[in-house]
Order: structure tokens, then C-alpha cells, then sequence
């Protein structure tokens, strides 16, 4: 016999609660390694147990449940409190494995280790069985989820003021002026707070940038750093060949041709040539703040200065290695190839994730990130995750439809 889905319900059956998509052995190389951990008698297949469950065993799971679980996760699976998870309409599979992982160690929770302990593995069977065969939690009644706009077309957006003085994509037109592309994120960011806090000294600047948010200043960065770069179409008064020479102790932090390889500091390829100058007369006078700089700019005179602007001026700026952040609707089709449409699972092995409580889904996420909860595969996923990706993620399957899989036995051909 084999089980197997045959269609997702808007109201969860009553006993039939599984299935497998994908292949028992390709699923089972994923999980059962965790219970195996828990029983060296654990074998492929034995996840699936809670599947074939019958009343008689969903009844004896309830009444388990009923002393074990429900002051946590709610009558009927359904938690009143977002951080701890909803359980009600679970798929049967992974309930199972969580709770086997639990009682190994696998995963860390004192009060949920405790809980199961002493639980016997056809005990663990039972409440999964029984959890997984109530109806699910209603979505969040909040209201649709928040939109997720572009990050690129917000900072392009927030940049428009910006090119009056710093061109068109953020490449210089006005001599004096600094081009903004080819700068990595990490450096214009901080550039701009710099600015906006006082830190950097331009009365204009900073007009400019205090209405800005912390999330608006990000989105600009990352405008500009995925601007295809070009040098600036100023002028360059100096002789590039002497600058050459006379650039060689900058390449220690600015990087060969100009192209720093530290996010902290800036690159100087196909920079306007009056700002560098500018910039270096005022960390010579003490007006820019940073020791180094002013060591080295230090032991330039007015000509050594124009022409290592010259120089830089004159080379081609790298791209910066940033890439265009997903938006919610690309995480939510990555998220889906696992967790089924809407966060819907067709695998028993795979959680649900509609209608889960928000709260509860960002602290998953963040521990997959640093690594308090373990996932080859929800690492990897994670780690490209904002802040603001978490919480949209978590509020988007918190208000999708929370459906149930009907499940049935059919015989092996």
C-alpha cells in the first residue's frame, strides 16, 4: 500500500491525514535522520506512521494532548499567544518528527523537552495524529498583507532630488560634484548618515537627508550601486601619468585601479576629479576627520594633488558585487515550492504555514539565521532574508487560508 493526495479541503478530515508526493526515499534521506537520531530502530517509512492512525488512537492522542500540550498551544491546537505556533491541522508526518526531535535534543526548548520526555514514541504517534486531524487556525483578520515595494524602485524614487548635483544614475556631471554609482552600499549609506547626523559638515546635505528614514537611506545605496558605472563626465585638471606615481600608497585601502575590496572605504575609479582634490585638501587641513587620510594627504602638495585626482578620474569603475534583493511575491514562490501554495503543504513531512501566527513565523526565521535552529536548506533560504523580507514573509502566510490535505490509501501496482 502507498498513500497518497488526492486534493487540499477548505475543513480538515477527520482521520485520513496523509500522504507523499515526492518519492519515500528521496523524503526520508531529508527527516529521518533526525528521529534516527532519537531511535537506532527508527527505519524509512516509520515518519509516516501517524498516517494511519484510527479514532481509536486520535482519541487516546487528544486525551494526551489535553494534559501535555493544550496550556501552551491552545484548546484545539490553536494558540492565543503569536509566538508559540498553532498546531491544529498540522501535517501529521512533521509533528511527529518535531516531537521525536525535541525528546532527542535535537531541538532546544526546556518547557517542550520536558513535555515529552517521558512520552513513549506511540504516544508521540497519537498526538500527532490528533493535532493534525483538527480543523486549522483561521487566517489573521487583519486585512490583506502590507505591500512590499521594490527596494530599487523605492531608492530610486528617494534618489530623485539627487541628480540635480550628482547626474542622472548618479553619475557626475558638475565638476566638484561626486559621482554616487560604483560606491558599495555598506560606504554610502554610512556617508549619508554621516551627513544627515552632522558627522559630515554640508548644510545642504543634510536638509536633504534628514527626512529620510534608516529603510530610504538603505534603498538609495542600493540604487546606485546597481547602476551600471561609468566615470564621471567632468573634467580632470592634473597629469594622470604623474598621479600614477604619486597614488601608489592610496591602493593599500582604495584598491588597485581604484577599486576597493573593503565595503568601509570608498573606491576612487572615474571619481569627479575636483571633488577628490577637494576632499583631499580638506582631510590636509584637518577639515575631514580621519588620521591616516590626513597623514597621507599631508605630504601632497597642490600639484601631487591634482594629479592623483587626475588619475583616478581617468580610471573605469568596477560594478559593485550587490545583488537586487527579491521581492515578497519571488520569496513567497521560493517558499512555496516546499510549503505548498499559500504556505498549503501536500507533504505530510513539510509544515503548513497559512494562517500561522506571524509572531511565531519571525522567530523561526531569525533562528535559522543565526543558527539556533538547524536546516541545510532553511539556512541557506534565510540568510538573504532582511529584516524587512522576515516580517512581510510572516505576515503574508499569517493571513493566507489555512487548508487541510485529504489523504487515502491506495494499493502499490
Amino acid at each position: 500500500m502507498r498513500v497518497e493526495a488526492m486534493r487540499i479541503t477548505e475543513k480538515s478530515p477527520t482521520i485520513l491525514l496523509a500522504w507523499a508526493v515526492i518519492l519515500l526515499c528521496s523524503a526520508v534521506s531529508i527527516f529521518a535522520p533526525r528521529a534516527a537520531a532519537q531511535s537506532g530502530s527508527f527505519k524509512p517509512g516509520d515518519e509516516l506512521r501517524p498516517l494511519y492512525a484510527t479514532m481509536d488512537d486520535i482519541a487516546e492522542g487528544k486525551r494526551l494532548a489535553e494534559s501535555s500540550c493544550v496550556s501552551c498551544h491552545g484548546a484545539n491546537g490553536i494558540s492565543l499567544d503569536r509566538a508559540v505556533p498553532n498546531i491544529a491541522g498540522q501535517r501529521a508526518s512533521y509533528l511527529y518528527l518535531e516531537l521525536l526531535a525535541y525528546q532527542s535534543g535535537l531541538r532546544h526548548d526546556t518547557p517542550m523537552t520536558a513535555r515529552v520526555k517521558f512520552l513513549s514514541d506511540d504516544a508521540l504517534v497519537k498526538v500527532a495524529a490528533y493535532f493534525a486531524s483538527l480543523d486549522p487556525a483561521q487566517p489573521d483578520p487583519a486585512g490583506p498583507a502590507p505591500a512590499n515595494p521594490d527596494p530599487v524602485q523605492a531608492g530610486k524614487a528617494a534618489a530623485a532630488a539627487c541628480a540635480g548635483c550628482h547626474g542622472d544614475a548618479g553619475i557626475s556631471k558638475t565638476p566638484g560634484m561626486p559621482s554616487l554609482v560604483a560606491l558599495d552600499t555598506q560606504y554610502l549609506a554610512a556617508a549619508m548618515k554621516a551627513y544627515r547626523s552632522g558627522g559630515r559638515k554640508n548644510d545642504l546635505m543634510k536638509s536633504m537627508l534628514t527626512p529620510l528614514s534608516e529603510a530610504d537611506i538603505n534603498h538609495v545605496a542600493l540604487f546606485y550601486a546597481l547602476q551600471k558605472p561609468a566615470r564621471a563626465q567632468t573634467p580632470a585638471p592634473g597629469d594622470k601619468d604623474a598621479g600614477k606615481a604619486a597614488s601608489a600608497s592610496c591602493s593599500g585601502c582604495h584598491g588597485d585601479e581604484g577599486t576597493s575590496g573593503n565595503p568601509n572605504t570608498p573606491s576612487l575609479a572615474g571619481q569627479d576629479a575636483q571633488y577628490l582634490a577637494a576632499a583631499l585638501r580638506a582631510y590636509k587641513g584637518g577639515l575631514r576627520g580621519d588620521e591616516t587620510m590626513k597623514s597621507l594627504a599631508s605630504a601632497l602638495d597642490e600639484a601631487a594633488i591634482k594629479n592623483v585626482s587626475a588619475y583616478y578620474a581617468a580610471l573605469n569603475p568596477q560594478p559593485v558585487n550587490v545583488r537586487k534583493p527579491l521581492s515578497l511575491a519571488e520569496w513567497v514562490a521560493r517558499c512555496d515550492r516546499c510549503h505548498g501554495a499559500d504556505g498549503n503543504s501536500i507533504n505530510p513531512r513539510f509544515p503548513a504555514l497559512a494562517a500561522q501566527n506571524a509572531k511565531y513565523l519571525e522567530n523561526v526565521l531569525h533562528s535559522y539565521q543565526i543558527g539556533s535552529r538547524r536546516s541545510v536548506e532553511m539556512s541557506a533560504m534565510s540568510q538573504s532574508l532582511s529584516d524587512d523580507d522576515v516580517k512581510s514573509l510572516a505576515t503574508y502566510y499569517s493571513r493566507q487560508k489555512a487548508k487541510a490535505v485529504l489523504f487515502v490509501t491506495v494499493p502499490v501496482k
